[in-house]
């Protein structure tokens, strides 16, 4: 499980604790107003709903109805309609770990079925050296799986893993009810939360690459296929190219994935010129990454009054955000929500937002939130460096915090301190700690390294105002021939002012 990134979103001037009127990437709301670092909702008249809340009520607005479904006689047909997750039996392969391990992964499992709109009536788990290649619980187990859906009443049953084509088809032949994996229910998670025309693109060229490999159903019908003498085997006319309409399925499927590219690419040329015009002004950036439902976009709506939908579910969340926001010193930067990680994050997903992780890669800083009220954060912890280093932002520098404080077992805490002693622990939710994090990100960012003092002419408020969003003023005064400033400025905007300096007093 998307995500991210200034993903073609504009950003203005916001302070960090008060963030300004910024754009959103297409298809998002737009930002709130001015809010204050420690007041969540000061600033915003009382009729002017954030976007966020907005996003939320209109998700809340349609819900699946279990039971209501109509499900076909011959489940080998499933692929070809969209998933329909309703009442649903989950069963992992326990091969490595501790139970505890096994037990972690299928509760997470069990939130992500929830998420996609599904009732989880049964959760099994079973030891194996590895998982059969055949049926991925075995043939006896599979047995058992079928008694269990049937007593249960389960139209689904979710494997803990990914399944090969094979396991897949003999594991429904075993059951008789539909059988997805744990990338595909991750896939049409991201399908129902996708808002943007960038991110929808992504996460269908995703599933097209998922989808490729799994085609069956139709394979043995033939398009007009005959042979022989004219009359033997149908006549003048009738003889086709033999193809079968599984390669005319293929065949479309590659179309339509290389057309997804193409737009993909487009979309990341724009990005891409947004990040030159902002490395060439020196602007540092800071991404916020981390586990699903760790608190990524609580954590940005508290820094910088982002307004981004904030929900208690995984994956709530996957167009990205970039907000401009500044440290108490004036120092200007940007600051973006990514699309969250999860253990066996698909290489599906990676591959197709891989265009957007790369501004984690590419980022001066990284804010790595944890959820310290999760029963194994060490494993969220070691999941998303897993991701970091397969984008190649393991090098980056790092800030971790621990969020949901206020919800978090204090023995899980100490052990946590130990873990990461540098890390700084936080309430989104609360506000506790947010002013320990602003001064920790003042403190990582790069020191601007020229000082400058000039005046410019009135007719070059231009200059000025770049001072002001670039750099961090010392001293400002407002004289008869111009303003006068002393400041920091990048090396670029240094340049720009050396025409207009003044002696020094």
């Amino acid at each position: 499980m998307s995500t991210a990134y200034e993903h073609g979103s504009d950003t203005t001037d916001g302070r960090f604790g008060h963030g300004g009127a910024e754009d959103r990437e297409a298809g998002t709301a737009d930002a709130v107003g001015a809010e204050d670092l420690l007041a969540p909702e000061g600033g915003r008249p009382a009729t002017d709903p954030e976007p966020g809340q907005l996003d939320l009520e209109e998700r809340n607005a349609l819900r699946r109805v279990a039971g209501l479904s109509t499900e076909l006689e011959d489940v080998t047909e499933v692929e070809y309609r969209s998933l329909r997750l309703e009442h649903v039996v989950l069963i992992g392969v326990w091969t490595s770990g501790t139970q505890a391990d096994a037990d972690n992964s299928l509760t997470e499992l069990k939130q992500l079925a929830e998420t996609a709109g599904a009732m989880v009536l049964e959760g099994l788990t079973q030891r194996r050296s590895k998982p059969d290649p055949a049926t991925y619980i075995g043939r006896g187990k599979a047995e058992e799986l079928a008694g269990v859906v049937a007593a249960t009443g389960a139209d689904t049953v979710i494997c803990d893993g990914e399944l090969t084509p094979g396991q897949l088809r003999q594991l429904e032949e075993a059951v008789r009810v539909k059988v997805i994996d744990r990338t595909a229910l991750i896939l049409d998670i991201f399908a129902q939360h996708a808002r943007s025309s960038e991110g929808k693109a992504q996460v269908e060229l995703a599933q097209l690459n998922y989808l490729l490999p799994r085609l069956r159903g139709w394979g043995q019908s033939l398009s007009r296929q005959a042979g022989g003498r004219a009359g033997g085997n149908g006549g003048v006319g009738l003889r086709g190219p033999g193809e079968t309409k599984i390669e005319t399925d293929r065949r479309r499927i590659n179309t339509k994935m290389a057309k997804l590219r193409r737009q993909l690419a487009q979309m990341s040329t724009a990005r891409e010129i947004k990040r030159d015009r902002r490395r060439a002004r020196q602007v540092p950036s800071v991404s916020i990454a981390g586990y699903t439902n760790a608190g990524k976009s609580s954590l940005l709506n508290r820094l910088t009054g982002a307004g981004v939908l904030v929900e208690d579910a995984l994956f709530a969340t996957l167009d990205p955000t970039v907000r401009r926001a500044r440290t108490p010193d004036g120092r200007g930067f940007t600051l973006s929500d990514t699309v969250g990680f999860v253990r066996h994050l698909p290489h599906q997903l990676v591959e197709a937002f891989r265009s957007t992780l790369e501004d984690v890669a590419d980022a001066d800083l990284i804010v790595h939130v944890v959820d310290a009220s999760h029963p194994d954060p060490e494993q969220q912890l070691a999941s998303v460096r897993e991701v970091f280093a397969d984008i190649g932002a393991q090098d980056v520098p790092e800030i971790v915090v621990l969020n949901k404080t206020d919800a978090a077992d204090p023995v899980a805490l100490k052990r946590l301190r130990t873990r990461e002693p540098d890390a700084v622990e936080v309430s989104a939710r609360t506000g506790d700690g947010v002013p320990r994090l602003v001064e920790a990100v003042a403190a990582a960012l790069p020191e601007l390294q020229n000082e400058v003092r000039v005046l410019v002419p009135y007719d070059r408020g231009d200059l000025v105002s770049r001072v002001h969003e670039e750099g961090r003023i010392i001293a400002e005064e407002h004289t008869g021939e111009g303003t006068a400033l002393h400041a920091w400025v990048p090396a670029l905007l240094a340049g720009k002012l050396r025409d207009f300096e003044v002696a020094l007093s």
